[in-house]
């Protein structure tokens, strides 16, 4: 455990490294963004202050797709159409409503390691494309990439032409890191490993760091082949902090399982980014290669981000204790699905 905190703590002072004001060489740079950084702020006020799946004193509020056998999204449903339980005990379900046009605050992580080369041209395109179309008003996004390091290439913005120039800043690097300022494109946080993919690492930042904080409905889709290599946070600790951060994780998974066998080398990205995407209501898009599959992908998501349903109730179990608690949300219509995440962790007395 004290491995594990040092280490949190690590990634905690690296991020804000990141965020922090570079040196004087940039000082008229960041005099101008002073202005974009308060009508930034000011926007994230105007944001409605609703919690996802976040325990406000007495009330857990619960977002979630409802769909059909074949995955179709089902309209205009109500509280009667379902019940909820927590731990097993039945709940009382108080608030119920649609949310597609609550603000959305996502974050999109690209594996920029040497096995995404091939493809990383077409994310880049396709992704700046679903950004500029699923983006609203009150809506926030920021871009990360991890390959031996973890980089942010764009905080929170608005704007479409910032996070497309964020996505074309992102580069394949094997091992010889990248130079520059943090957070302008060019410096990674530092983590130590000479080689790697840092995918769990990448998630636990991007919800620790920087979901964690924000309020309302709270998205992460990652693109990348599943494949794990070098970091020091476990998928549990990614898992964790995606359900503390109350943020769902979408994964599009850009992967070639016949080069992986004919490089006789196991793949077993699949299974770890299913549970990743399952536990905290999102999904896995197999994807491959194919730029088609990866437009039919965005788009989907896009779907299913403004077509969601809230239930809010007051949980039977007051603990204060920080357990975990299971969370299952059942739809009394037998031919109806519910995607929604697994549960949350409890406030602490403190």
């Amino acid at each position: 455990m004290q491995t594990r905190n040092t280490y949190r703590a690590l990634l905690a002072s690296a991020l804000a490294v990141v965020l922090l004001v570079a040196p004087a060489a940039y000082a008229q740079d960041q005099q101008a963004g002073q202005q974009d950084s308060s009508a930034q702020a000011q926007g994230q006020q105007d944001r409605e202050p609703l919690e996802t799946f976040k325990v406000d004193v007495n009330i857990v509020n619960v977002f979630f797709n409802a769909k059909t056998k074949k995955g179709l999204l089902v309209p205009n449903l109500t509280k009667d159409d379902f019940e909820i339980f927590e731990d097993g005990k039945p709940q009382t379900i108080k608030y119920f409503s649609a949310e597609s046009n609550q603000p959305l605050t996502l974050g999109m992580l690209i594996d920029t390691s040497g096995s995404q080369a091939a493809v990383l041209r077409m994310e880049q395109e396709v992704g700046a494309q679903f950004l500029r179309q699923v983006l609203r008003e009150k809506d926030l996004a920021f871009l990360m990439s991890f390959d031996v390091n973890v980089e942010l290439l764009q905080d929170y913005t608005n704007g479409g032409e910032d996070l497309r120039a964020g996505l074309r800043r992102t580069r394949i690097n094997t091992g010889g890191g990248h130079s520059g300022i943090p957070g302008m494109g060019g410096g990674p946080i530092p983590t130590g490993n000479p080689r790697g993919t840092l995918l769990h690492d990448a998630v636990f930042l991007a919800a620790d760091e920087k979901l964690k904080s924000e309020v309302g409905r709270k998205a992460m889709i990652v693109l990348t082949d599943g494949m794990d290599q070098g970091s020091r946070m476990s998928l549990r600790d990614a898992i964790e902090a995606s359900h503390r951060s109350d943020a769902m994780v979408y994964v599009l998974l850009i992967a070639d399982e016949d080069m992986y066998a004919r490089a006789s080398m196991g793949y077993t990205g699949d299974g770890d980014m299913k549970k990743l995407a399952e536990e905290t209501g999102g999904r896995l898009i197999r994807v491959g290669s194919d730029e088609k599959k990866l437009r039919e992908a965005f788009e989907q998501i896009s779907n299913e981000l403004r077509s969601q349903y809230s239930i809010g109730y007051t949980p039977t179990n007051q603990k204060k204790d920080g357990a975990f608690r299971k969370v299952e949300l059942k739809a009394k219509n037998d031919d109806i699905k519910v995607q929604v995440r697994k549960g949350y962790f409890a406030p602490n007395a403190d």
